[in-house]
């Protein structure tokens, strides 16, 4: 055999024993296998930790729910409720963020920016139009609407005077009356005109109450008695329309005053006025404050009940402002008082609230004849107690305080309330 050279023997690589092989291939094996162990042990060290969680999770809420004393799926729901109400706490709050930066970049950018086309078309306009009168023409009038607005339409009302020099009397005819503002639930009033004249306003006269309508017609004639034609040229003639309410105020629409001076009474005057906001608070008729009774008569037994409910407005008559009113309540025949009673005293205000009951001994028969005087005083423990005003109702009575009368006389056993307004006390009626 020829000779090996040394150079060749050392790129001869030596093949491996058979026991080196298999050594090597078992340590290969063992080593996988002891990894896919503790991949395993890993996996199932999770999936027990997750278990453990969920578990302490669901111990912790069934302990919430125990304390708060409701079942777990409410709590569930809760929690639900709460997560849903922060998203959307957090929704708004990014939306108006976007917002507030579209705004703000949208106002960087008007800043500064100039409209080249509308400067010149400006600078144009001058240049056609540099008069000033030609400017005010095309300037902004008034509104129609507001200034109809501002004048507020209260109606109208028709009259007739007639003055009678033999016998120096003035017949005053209250005709009708349109386009009165309604007042009412139902959209129309419940109208009736005073008729009196200043600076006196001692005669009073009443149209009747027309139901539920803005153009009445009354159609009713009153004669004042006694003037002569020199005082009557210092007179003023008012019609006051009013809108009666039986459980309340009797609210006034309007005026009309007509100076006598101003119109010539030697003729026939008939015209119609439109209706004038009331002058002061209230009106010229309500300075002495307002009044609300009950009545209720029982024919069977003869027994006319009052009570006396509140007062309103009542004029102040103490040095600090207020009153100290009381109610006295006085049973009349042929001007001689039969029965008085009185209610207990509101110290120092002007609306007081009594809702006190007087029962009165009226025969059915002596019903007719009989005269009630309710008047309002104010009570001065040192010098003598002063009326504040009074109303009289009875068979002789007029206007709303006839309407109570009869209303009461219609239905028997049956309180029937009323507002009344008081009017000037007699000098008979400052002693207590």
């Amino acid at each position: 055999m020829p000779a090996i050279n040394k150079r060749e023997a050392e790129k001869v690589p030596e093949e491996p024993q058979p026991e080196e092989v298999v050594e090597s291939t078992l340590k290969t094996f063992l080593s996988t296998e002891m990894e896919i162990k503790e991949a395993t042990e890993a996996e199932v060290v999770t999936e027990n930790a997750g278990k453990n969680f969920e578990t302490q999770m669901e111990n912790l809420g069934k302990e919430i729910a125990e304390e708060m004393g409701i079942p777990t799926w409410g709590l569930v729901a809760i929690l639900i409720a709460v997560s849903v109400v922060v998203l959307g706490i957090c929704f708004c709050c990014i939306r108006r963020c976007c917002r507030k930066r579209r705004s703000k970049d949208g106002k960087k950018g008007l800043k500064g920016a100039v409209d080249l086309k509308s400067v010149q078309l400006l600078g144009s306009t001058y240049k056609d139009k540099p008069d000033m009168e030609e400017l005010t023409d095309n300037a902004e009038e008034p509104d129609e609407a507001e200034s109809k607005q501002s004048e507020v339409k209260l109606g109208k009302l028709q009259y007739k005077l007639e003055y009678d020099f033999n016998t120096n009397s003035l017949a005053v005819t209250v005709i009708q009356a349109e386009e009165l503002p309604a007042l009412d639930m139902g959209g129309t009033s419940d109208p009736y005109v005073k008729v009196y004249l200043l600076p006196d306003k001692k005669k009073k006269f009443e149209t009747k109450v027309h139901r539920k309508t803005l153009s009445p017609v009354f159609n009713e004639t009153f004669t004042f008695k006694s003037v002569p034609y020199a005082d009557a040229m210092n007179k003023t003639l008012v019609f006051a329309i009013f809108d009666f309410d039986r459980f309340s105020k009797h609210d006034q629409i309007g005026e009309v005053k007509v100076p006598l001076c101003q119109v010539d009474l030697a003729q026939t005057i008939e015209e119609w006025r439109e209706l004038q906001s009331v002058e002061g608070e209230g009106g010229q008729d309500n300075k002495l404050g307002d009044i609300c009774f009950s009545l209720r008569y029982v024919p069977t037994a003869g027994k006319l009940t009052v009570v006396i409910l509140e007062a309103k407005n009542l004029k102040k008559m103490d040095v600090g402002g207020l009153s100290d009113p009381y109610v006295k309540i006085a049973l009349m025949q042929n001007g001689k008082r039969l029965k008085k009673k009185k209610t207990s005293i509101k110290k120092c205000t002007l609306n007081p609230y009594y809702n006190e009951s007087f029962t009165f001994e009226v025969p059915f028969e002596q019903i007719q004849k009989v005269q009630l005087v309710v008047t309002v005083v104010d009570y001065d423990r040192i010098g003598t107690s002063e009326p504040i005003g009074k109303v009289v109702l009875g068979y002789n009575a007029s206007g709303t305080e006839l309407r109570h009368w009869s209303d009461m006389l219609a239905s028997p056993r049956r309180p029937i309330a009323q507002w009344h307004t008081l009017k000037d006390p007699e000098d008979g009626d400052k002693k207590d």
